[in-house]
């Protein structure tokens, strides 16, 4: 019997609180999660300072400086690691650049996972190479890659490049050492863009365990699915309330929802292969299972279409410069564009730009064009 592994997004819900963080985990473990998963925020890291506003229930407020409140120490993690362990659950976190995977790998997680827009984050992949390298086999880290508004080239690359973890054929807290989570970048998510039958093109082309990372509403509908249909991960927030001001916590599951959608899960992993389906239409109705389903091409969703080459990565000028200028690495970084900036070129040829001078005065936060080099 095949059991789904269950990780309980917690992000950055607990809002610095190390009280909350631990509550969190309690619930995570109250509902049947196998893991717990926390988010290493560095801002800089991931935005320029004028990216644009966020609406929370407080008001409108920077983007930037929203992610600049939930910056924590690694005393921090280490506090929430070691409580995770001692409940009985692994502890993974999500890195967004090399200052907080150098941090977070030093704590020796359990697992990374690199979330959809860090798909194509190349500089911080190569670095997370580096470190798997200089270990043992046995002492990797497993990384769970998320693909959340990618196009099949983009996942192409990005497996490509990290193919020695995926050669090895290791296993870590249920875990292999690579893995892929379908997912659409869309909060919230339409159950109906999650296209599911792509899990098994997925799998088979990339030879991959998958999953589905799911910011959908419903507790159940999509979970169910995918472990009906080959995912072997589902990764979902969780929060202690919706109403509270975490940035994902109005599509996070309560500890209650959480709870449903493991047991649903788990019925579906106790059924024989042949009997999944006739249990999700008996369960859902064979109209939504099919709209889940779709057409299993690997496509961009409806719902996530414009935030492509915003919410991923490109390479941004950190700084106003003018035409002459050789660039260096403390002129640039790769960051998510987000609200009102305009994208660059792609982290993959982050190396290849610098020392190249620029033709044209550039703006603070604009993303770098190849044609604004000589």
């Amino acid at each position: 019997m095949k059991r789904t592994y269950i990780i309980a997004e917690i992000g950055t819900s607990h809002g610095g609180s190390l009280e909350k963080a631990y509550q969190l985990i309690d619930a995570a473990v109250f509902a049947g999660a196998d893991c717990v998963k926390f988010q290493w925020v560095y801002a800089d890291e991931i935005l320029h300072p004028d990216t644009g506003l966020v609406d929370l229930p407080g008001g409108s407020v920077r983007l930037y400086d929203t992610f600049l409140s939930l910056e924590m120490p690694s005393s921090f993690f280490k506090k929430v690691c070691k409580y995770a362990h001692s409940k009985g659950v692994a502890f993974a976190c999500s890195p967004f650049g090399k200052r907080s995977l150098r941090k977070l790998w030093a704590l020796r997680p359990d697992a990374i996972k690199i979330a959809s827009p860090e798909l194509n984050h190349f500089p911080m992949l190569e670095e997370l190479l580096k470190l798997e390298n200089a270990v043992h086999e046995d002492a990797r880290v497993p990384v769970i890659l998320s693909s959340g508004v990618s196009k099949l080239e983009d996942i192409d690359k990005t497996v490509k490049f990290l193919n020695p973890l995926h050669a090895v054929d290791c296993v870590r807290v249920g875990l292999p050492l690579l893995s892929l989570l379908h997912c659409v970048t869309s909060y919230p998510a339409p159950e109906t863009d999650y296209n599911l039958a792509v899990l098994k093109f997925l799998k088979e082309r990339f030879s991959i365990v998958v999953g589905v990372s799911d910011h959908s509403l419903d507790p159940t509908l999509v979970p169910a699915i995918s472990a009906a249909v080959g995912g072997s991960l589902i990764e979902k927030h969780i929060t202690l309330s919706r109403e509270t001001d975490g940035l994902d916590d109005p599509v996070a599951l309560t500890p209650q929802q959480f709870a449903q959608m493991v047991r649903s899960v788990h019925a579906v992993d106790l059924l024989a292969e042949e009997e999944r389906m006739l249990f999700l239409i008996k369960e859902f109705g064979i109209e939504k299972v099919n709209a889940v389903m779709g057409d299993g091409q690997k496509k961009l969703a409806a719902s996530e279409e414009a935030n492509y080459n915003r919410t991923n990565r490109s390479i941004h000028y950190l700084k106003s410069l003018k035409a002459g200028r050789k660039l260096c690495s403390k002129d640039v970084a790769v960051l998510r564009t987000e609200k009102n900036l305009t994208p660059g070129i792609s982290p993959e040829y982050f190396k290849e730009i610098l020392g190249r001078q620029l033709a044209v005065d550039v703006t603070a936060g604009a993303g770098l064009l190849w044609e604004d080099l000589k």
